[in-house]
């Protein structure tokens, strides 16, 4: 874990690579506030076959009237070696992303990873799982997750006997 000290703020700490063992539950720290230092956790489960390691690609998730959008940072990957599934409630996104260097060139440099990669995530009851859409960008994949509609509200006749 390396450490920057920037001259007018709070310490600023950088996690390890993202690159989990099988079968691991990972703490991801997310700050809690912009000055205050603090951090929370959140566990990520990974459950990848055995002899595998691999990275969390990073995400944005955004809220709209329509649903929930998210948004993963996925260069290198080929539309063919990315799966998304939904098992009891859970959307997992799994593929590998592979070298994107010329035939006869040497990499100096790169901040992307590279290998095989997970990413799951719970959804609430309001997701409309048979109208979820995907489709992957210049390196961006976007998943359109929809709320399912809510019922309008209706007048129910009484009958007499």
């Amino acid at each position: 874990m390396s450490t920057n000290l920037p001259p007018d703020g709070p310490e600023v700490t950088t996690p390890p690579t993202s690159r989990v063992a099988p079968d691991t539950v990972v703490s991801v720290p997310i700050p809690s506030g912009p000055e205050t230092g603090l951090a929370v956790s959140v566990p990520v489960t990974t459950a990848p076959p055995p002899e595998r390691l691999l990275f969390t690609p990073p995400v944005d998730i955004y809220d709209s009237q329509a649903g929930l959008v998210l948004l993963a940072d996925l260069p290198g990957v080929n539309p063919k070696s990315l799966e998304l599934q939904i098992q009891d409630n859970k959307l997992s996104l799994l593929g590998r992303c592979q070298s994107t260097v010329p035939p006869h060139a040497k990499l100096v440099h790169r901040e992307y990873e590279e290998g095989d990669f997970v990413r799951s995530f719970i959804l609430s009851e309001d997701v409309d799982h048979e109208h979820i859409s995907a489709r992957l960008t210049n390196g961006v994949l976007e998943v359109v997750l929809p709320r399912v509609p809510r019922a309008a509200p209706r007048k129910i006749n009484v009958r007499s006997e």
